[in-house]
């Protein structure tokens, strides 16, 4: 016995120092966030490429040489001002060529109608004489088929100079497109060619310059399939230029395109609608286009625009951060719980009721009001 009773003293010694360590052991701290106010919105975002609503590309329909060149990149033109002159020699002799063979005709046409009047006459004269019985019958048949023939040649004459004048129209036609006027007003975004330059339209037509409106711009931006689904006409957008000057442009959705664009041949071919991110990339991305004034001029031609579609979005709401929030089985795609911190230290699990949220910020509905802490995560001290 005397040698259990200090055996037993010692245990619960060690049982109250251990007791004692035990509710003096340091607490499991925790991270936490206030629920604030801010502006929260949810949106897709995207890259795009900014182009002309309105553009034309001004070809030559003849070939030739460029004798003048009137405008350079940056004029302003108005519609119908004279942009080129192509040497008109070829069409100008064309056109004398087709003029002197109408005279001709014509003026076979005024022989034969003589000559038509003449055989009328003659077959009176027999027709009359017949009656008479001072003549052939043979030599009436003979007028007969003499005035037809000369009707018949009138009517081949006729046809010819139809013939004649509508390739006389076409050849006059060509000979005005050696002057190339303006077909829309606006500026001269590019010129492709140069005076002195010989242009050869017989299999294509050469392209010379482009015209466009720049006081309306339109942003052809790619959209990912993963988020295409998203992405509405007329929900609205906006987006912003690369550089320091953070402008936000906005506007609506106008269209989005069914299929995206047809990747560029490997080699040669002719053009396609693919851009140049989309051409030899395996991602698939979809065409949204919008519309944005440029009454100012700031915006040109092949600008990068970072383009957002704004699904949703709040303003001046009580926000928490999404991490924090953890999703409720079968609770509906608004339903959530999160981890509310009290005044003693400790934290209780709330449900919440979320609104608009993105990958940062989700705005609290029910459950939560601005000065309540969320829980983010747990820090154990040593």
């Amino acid at each position: 016995m005397r040698r259990i009773v200090p055996l037993v003293l010692v245990l619960l010694l060690a049982v109250v120092g251990g007791s004692l360590l035990w509710a003096r052991r340091p607490a499991a701290a925790v991270e936490s966030v206030p629920v604030v106010r801010a502006t929260i919105e949810s949106s897709v975002t995207a890259l795009g490429v900014l182009q002309p609503r309105r553009y034309v590309d001004v070809g030559a329909q003849v070939s030739g040489q460029i004798l003048r060149l009137q405008v350079q990149p940056g004029d302003v033109v108005t519609k119908g001002q004279l942009l080129v002159e192509i040497d008109p020699s070829v069409q100008r002799a064309t056109v004398d060529a087709g003029r002197a063979s109408l005279a001709g005709l014509r003026a076979q046409l005024a022989d034969q109608r003589a000559q038509h009047r003449l055989a009328g006459q003659q077959h009176a004269r027999q027709r009359q004489m017949a009656s008479d019985g001072a003549t052939r019958e043979e030599d009436v048949q003979g007028a007969e088929a003499t005035l037809a023939s000369a009707a018949a040649r009138i009517d081949n004459l006729d046809a010819q100079i139809a013939q004649t004048q509508a390739t006389l129209k076409a050849d006059e036609a060509r000979l005005g497109y050696t002057r190339i006027y303006a077909p829309m007003a606006g500026t001269v975004v590019s010129v492709e060619a140069r005076e002195g330059q010989t242009l050869n339209a017989t299999y294509q037509t050469p392209n010379v310059l482009r015209i466009a409106d720049l006081s309306s711009m339109t942003v052809w931006s790619e959209v990912s399939e993963a988020d295409v689904r998203r992405v509405k006409p007329g929900m609205p957008v906006y987006f912003t230029t690369l550089g320091a000057d953070q402008r936000r442009w906005q506007g609506t959705v106008r269209q989005l395109l069914p299929a995206p664009p047809t990747p560029a041949p490997k080699a040669g071919g002719s053009e396609s609608g693919a851009t140049p991110s989309a051409a030899g990339s395996k991602v698939v991305v979809y065409t949204a286009l919008f519309d944005v004034d440029n009454a100012d001029g700031a915006l040109m031609p092949q600008m990068t625009a970072q383009v957002a579609f704004v699904e949703a979005s709040a303003k001046d709401v009580a926000t928490v951060p999404t991490a924090a929030l953890v999703p409720v089985v079968g609770g509906g795609s608004d339903r959530f719980t999160a981890r509310v911190l009290r005044d003693d230290g400790t934290h209780e699990v709330r449900p919440l009721r979320i609104g608009v949220r993105n990958r940062v910020l989700a705005e609290v509905v029910h459950g939560a009001q601005v000065g309540d802490r969320i829980v983010t995560g747990d820090v154990v001290k040593p």
